[in-house]
């Protein structure tokens, strides 16, 4: 990460604070299919299991009167705004809504190009195997608008642990692309997943291509198979990507350092039937990963920023963000603040966003 500060010369600065220059956020785990950002307040029903939070998800997309173009780029424009220049979309394909939120999803990001570079991973909420005809449609969606072949909790979801790695590393390989699945189980049972993403990541030379979403699994210090497992992930170059919402567990990133695990940060729901929270701002993640995990030193706090930035565009491979090299750059963001320590806690609106050298204005 590379930041620059300059000396005061922008009428818009606060006395005593500088004019920092960074390069622009990726969100690395998003689902603007889902939201309701600029339509009308969504109430939720309570829910106590993932299938119940699936359930409701199905109900609420299926209700919804505004199409998956404009809800999703109303979250999209925001996330622009706020200083995000790329982005990775999970986007939910199934028998129950066919291909229409891949369409709509790349229908949006085509309305922000090139403010905004957008892979969209084909996401199977509603079961893969479980879901007869979904693999098919999975396969369709990488010819119409997806990029990235997804896959979600291959045990506790799908029923079938190989079977379901037999298909979406099948996909993968058949079409070029990379992977990345939803992993929310816990315990033993989700560490044994994460080893077998990891064998099979190995087996088919995917090194570098495969990212687990949320990997609860290996949020648990106090697993005893934890080290073997980060140290599995980490020959395989496997990627974590965490959201830090709610109550969610968060890693304990000092370990995944020190084991060579690869972070990057994600906004995951945002104002829609999973979760009320959410603003589009990766400087909002940002501040919460560090209060989540109680973030103190200058270095922690940089690290939180990091992962909202430099890592984020590595995994998705943002030559925009990756690019960024101080006050020259054509696609960089401007605050008013004197470190990056004091901007993930002070959270302020980025004064001025540049792509390609030419300051984002977007209509309301």
């Amino acid at each position: 990460m590379t930041t620059s500060a300059m000396p005061m010369d922008h009428a818009q600065l606060p006395q005593g604070e500088s004019l920092l220059l960074t390069s622009g956020f990726v969100d690395a785990h998003i689902h603007p299919d889902k939201t309701t950002w600029g339509a009308d307040w969504l109430s939720r029903p309570p829910a106590h299991t993932l299938s119940d939070l699936i359930g409701n998800d199905l109900k609420a997309q299926l209700s919804f009167q505004d199409g998956v173009e404009d809800r999703a780029y109303s979250l999209m424009r925001q996330a622009v705004l706020n200083g995000t220049m790329a982005m990775r979309a999970h986007v939910d394909v199934g028998t129950q809504i066919g291909l229409q939120n891949i369409h709509g999803v790349r229908a949006a990001a085509e309305r922000l190009a090139p403010l905004l570079d957008v892979q969209i991973v084909a996401f199977p909420q509603f079961g893969l195997l479980s879901n007869p005809g979904t693999l098919e449609l999975l396969e369709a969606a990488l010819a119409e608008g997806a990029d990235l072949v997804g896959g979600i909790d291959p045990v506790s979801v799908d029923g079938d642990l190989h079977g379901h790695l037999d298909a979406v590393f099948g996909l993968a390989n058949k079409h070029g692309r990379d992977l990345d699945i939803h992993l929310h189980d816990a315990g033993p049972e989700g560490l044994a997943q994460v080893r077998a993403i990891a064998q099979r990541t190995l087996a088919e030379g995917l090194q570098g291509r495969v990212t687990i979403g949320h990997a609860f699994a290996v949020c648990d210090p106090a697993q005893p198979e934890l080290g073997a497992t980060l140290d599995a992930m980490a020959e395989a170059g496997m990627w974590m990507a965490t959201c830090a919402l709610g109550a969610d567990p968060v890693p304990a990133l000092d370990l995944m350092e020190s084991h060579g695990v690869r972070v990057a940060l994600g906004s995951d729901g945002v104002r829609d039937s999973w979760s009320p929270f959410g603003t589009g701002s990766m400087l909002d993640r940002a501040h919460l990963l560090g209060y989540r995990t109680g973030a103190l030193t200058d270095e922690e706090l940089e690290r939180c920023f990091r992962m909202a930035t430099a890592a984020g565009a590595e995994l998705v491979g943002s030559a925009a963000v990756n690019g960024f090299s101080g006050h020259g750059s054509d696609d960089r963001l401007e605050f008013a603040a004197n470190s990056i320590p004091e901007l993930v806690v002070d959270r302020p609106a980025p004064l001025r966003i540049v792509r390609s050298g030419r300051t984002v204005s977007l209509p309301a």
